[in-house]
């Protein structure tokens, strides 16, 4: 061969290894290449919810049904009945306001008025699901507060009278919750608080500023459940999205190891996930959903027919843990904010049934111990509220029970009313199977506490049929 014809071959070569996709590292397994990208997939999965998450909630011209353009507020004014769909799962103890930010071009800046005595929070979640930040009650008070929300690589002077918040990516999802009886008057006294939560471009910050009307993007999958669009993609396009994600939403320093296997098999943030990259791994999703949802029985506590768990909101490298509370509960404060116990047994370990009566029996003083408030909610097996006619949904203290004469506390769980003088204390049931979920929100961290485990939930018991 000629010297001119092996520096032709030699620069096509090159050339080759230019423009052809990053293959996976040299040595590497298939094997190890689906455990890698199996580590991948659960790693990414927070991410990946909230931008479909994010693109269906914003996915309106204007504020309505639960959805708002970006950098607007979507403010909830009644609590869902039992006709309710859109959300397993839904409350009836606080109404929310709702927000999505995009930090990559500017901060955004946040004002909250005066709540009196009012109970509320405000936490932040980054686009990895985390809760960076809570203004509310128990953290900042209820005077009124302004912020300023920053991206991760903003630096700038902001107004003396803002109080900058850092964002750890430029994707923001805001939960507002503000607590509200469901009368009449409390509702428009919340509708007058929610009306002052405003959210301005750092530009338009101290000027008049009008919401721009958002885009709708005929293209988005507006009826698939979010979890259902995230767990149906295909290798390819999963990693291709974590890649591009990924660059505007920085992973933790923390993340360092995980980005070197990411790597290891072609994923990297801002750059193409070649197809070549995705063979053999075809089995991934399935595999990593698996391990995900297979965290139900080794990621929380279980206790008298409960289970509930202390670790969200924050998750450290558990990447495992932050993928389950993605796929059963997204947007999950902080224990500090919110602990939410789930039974679907009795204390013998029997499935509830609508066919028996069940009694949850508080000793004196040991009622749910909060700052904030508790209830316990009625879900069908579908986790949607179910119909009565008393149009009660859950069990609290503004239902005003009626105490023991020893200070001790009832919850009557059953279809029928138990009669008049214990209406107050009833909480409806369905005919069939149903779920009880005990809120807790601002529980107490020193004894008795649900968060150090001195205090002890209390076991549903069977009363008779």
């Amino acid at each position: 061969m000629s010297v001119r014809r092996l520096l032709v071959c030699m620069l096509a070569l090159l050339l080759c290894g230019a423009t052809a996709p990053a293959d996976r590292q040299k040595g590497l397994s298939d094997k190890d290449a689906a455990g890698i990208a199996t580590e991948a997939y659960i790693y990414g999965y927070p991410l990946i919810t909230m931008e479909l998450t994010r693109r269906v909630m914003t996915n309106t011209a204007e504020p309505k049904d639960n959805h708002a353009p970006m950098g607007q507020f979507y403010n909830s004014r009644t609590y869902p009945d039992a006709s309710f769909r859109d959300v397993t799962a839904p409350n009836a103890d606080t109404l929310y306001s709702t927000a999505w930010l995009d930090l990559s071009k500017e901060p955004y800046t946040l004002s909250l008025p005066d709540e009196g005595d009012r109970y509320f929070l405000m936490p932040m979640l980054s686009g990895w699901t985390g809760v960076f930040q809570v203004p509310g009650t128990r953290t900042t008070g209820t005077k009124a507060q302004k912020y300023a929300i920053t991206g991760p690589g903003w630096k700038g002077e902001l107004p003396a009278e803002l109080k900058e918040l850092k964002a750890p990516t430029n994707m923001v999802w805001i939960l507002g919750r503000t607590y509200c009886t469901g009368t009449p008057e409390d509702y428009k006294a919340v509708h007058a608080i929610q009306d002052k939560y405003a959210l301005v471009p750092l530009s338009s910050y101290g000027k008049p500023y009008t919401p721009p009307k958002g885009k709708v993007d005929t293209s988005i999958d507006m009826k698939t459940p979010v979890r259902d669009q995230v767990n149906n993609m295909d290798v390819t396009t999963y990693f291709n999205l974590l890649a591009k994600l990924m660059k505007d939403n920085p992973p933790a320093k923390e993340d360092g190891p995980m980005l070197k296997k990411l790597a290891s098999i072609g994923i990297v943030p801002g750059k193409e996930f070649a197809a070549a990259d995705a063979k053999g791994l075809d089995d991934v999703p399935k595999m990593a959903l698996k391990r995900i949802m297979g965290q139900f029985k080794t990621g929380g506590k279980h206790i008298n027919g409960w289970e509930f768990t202390t670790k969200t909101g924050l998750y450290g490298t558990d990447y495992l843990q932050r993928a389950f509370i993605t796929a059963i509960g997204l947007g999950a404060n902080r224990p500090q904010d919110a602990v939410y116990p789930t039974s679907e047994m009795d204390a013998d370990g029997k499935p509830y049934s609508g066919a028996n009566k069940y009694v949850m029996h508080f000793p004196k003083d040991l009622t749910p111990p909060v700052k904030g408030f508790w209830s316990l909610t009625m879900y069908n097996a579908e986790m949607f509220f179910v119909k009565n006619p008393i149009n009660r949904y859950s069990a609290s203290m503004r239902s005003n029970p009626k105490f023991n004469k020893d200070g001790s506390l009832d919850i009557y769980i059953q279809n029928q009313s138990p009669g008049k003088d214990r209406e107050a204390n009833w909480l409806p049931a369905p005919d069939g199977k149903f779920v009880l979920m005990l809120r807790m929100y601002w529980p107490n961290e020193t004894p008795p506490s649900i968060i150090d485990g001195t205090w002890k939930i209390p076991g549903v018991k069977t009363a008779g049929k």
